[in-house]
């Protein structure tokens, strides 16, 4: 087991949530893809190992990481919700136009963005998501 999926699991212990097989595999999943999965996907990634567990099942343990604070879940209008579960550092998203694909990259924290926000119009800021949108690397190359 990782060290990040160890550090989340004592994190949900540590706020009362029982830790089953299932459970475990949905958040070992989220913590070592870093893919930005929906629920869907997550199912049918588990499906073979968990025959008998319901893309219910996933968006329940999802709700639960959520209120935990080891996901975050990333809405795009009519598009099914994605789950990032890289909450330790701070990072953007890079989405790919084509394939949909969500890829983190690092750029210096927006701080001075949010900090004009609350000096100029009094915002009471409480975060913010930056995304860039293009062609992935990927696609790219399949399109040559």
């Amino acid at each position: 087991m990782t060290q990040r999926v160890e550090k989340a699991v004592e994190i949900l212990k540590n706020t009362g949530v029982r830790m089953t097989p299932k459970r475990h595999a949905i958040l070992t999943y989220l913590l070592e893809t870093m893919t930005h999965p929906t629920a869907d996907e997550i199912y049918k990634a588990l499906e073979g190992k968990f025959p008998n567990m319901s893309v219910a099942t996933i968006y329940n343990n999802l709700r639960v990481f959520k209120d935990a604070g080891l996901v975050v879940e990333l809405t795009y209008g009519d598009a099914s919700s994605r789950f990032d579960a890289n909450v330790e550092e701070d990072h953007y998203h890079a989405i790919c136009s084509k394939c949909g694909s969500i890829s983190d990259f690092h750029f210096p924290y927006l701080r001075d963005a949010e900090e004009s926000a609350a000096k100029d119009i009094g915002f009471h800021v409480t975060g913010h998501r930056m995304e860039v949108y293009g062609i992935c690397d990927a696609c790219q190359k399949n399109t040559h």
